[in-house]
């Protein structure tokens, strides 16, 4: 049973979300006061923590820096903050993610699942069912989806780096280089070149990369993830030798072709 501490000071919130949670089979501790956050996050160590941005006594933000280095699970910022400039001071500060309020518990839900997969794929909170309608079919897709690209874990225990030609991606210490060069990415650039090299032979559609780095259904509109591999080509210079295409097989698919090392443009 995955861990977790929410951290919200809108007691009917917390509690809402608490008892949502606990029916998906999560050990749940609730604090709604920032200043006592730290300690009772590191005490439970959990797998994960949602983490309002504005607390009482602590900011999320502080509550944040305060316990990044003594924990090892993962933090997922909640905001009803539009401002660019806190989204970034989130992931600066070392959450790993964050979403804006207001949010659907079974969105909240995904998003959690997705952060637990990415730091132990072997976790087993991604097999506890949703209870409502609606997260039965979340659920749906998303073992529609992993059954098209295999049963296999997403990140092997023990396939950690990967090395194609002059590309070396390390996804525990999460750092990526070309020819020795190190390549500044940034999160979420990361989580994607990683999804795509560890499936180099396979075509992987929109809606699973979607579900995957984002925790979201693809509505079929967006465009995100097309950006973000033009993104990693042009920052690379990359053309010949590292190709990410964008395939029009089915549903307008994404495949990683190949993967070998960087070229000039």
């Amino acid at each position: 049973m995955a861990k977790m501490v929410l951290v919200e000071d809108d007691t009917k919130l917390c509690a809402l979300l608490a008892a949502y949670f606990r029916q998906q089979q999560f050990d749940v501790t609730e604090v709604n006061d920032g200043a006592e956050a730290p300690a009772v996050i590191e005490a439970v160590q959990p797998d994960i923590v949602i983490l309002d941005l504005m607390l009482p006594g602590m900011d999320g933000l502080s509550v944040c820096k305060a316990v990044r280095e003594h924990i090892s699970g993962k933090i997922l910022m909640l905001t009803a903050s539009d401002d660019d400039i806190d989204h970034v001071a989130c992931l600066e500060i070392g959450a790993d993610d964050f979403v804006c309020k207001p949010i659907k518990p079974r969105v909240l839900l995904a998003r959690v699942r997705m952060l637990l997969r990415r730091g132990a794929p072997d976790m087993d909170a991604e097999s506890h069912e949703p209870t409502d309608m609606a997260d039965n079919a979340n659920a749906s897709a998303t073992a529609q989806s992993h059954s098209t690209h295999g049963d296999a874990p997403l990140v092997p225990e023990a396939e950690r780096e990967r090395q194609y030609g002059a590309l070396l991606i390390n996804q525990r210490q999460r750092r990526c280089e070309v020819a020795g060069e190190p390549i500044n990415l940034t999160e979420s650039e990361f989580n994607l070149l990683w999804l795509l090299a560890c499936r180099p032979d396979e075509v992987l559609t929109r809606e699973y990369l979607v579900l995957e780095t984002r925790g979201i259904q693809y509505d079929g509109l967006d465009r995100t993830i097309d950006n973000k591999i033009v993104t990693l080509r042009k920052s690379w210079g990359i053309t010949r030798h590292c190709r990410e295409k964008l395939s029009r097989y089915e549903a307008k698919a994404i495949c990683l072709c190949q993967i070998a090392g960087k070229t000039g443009t």
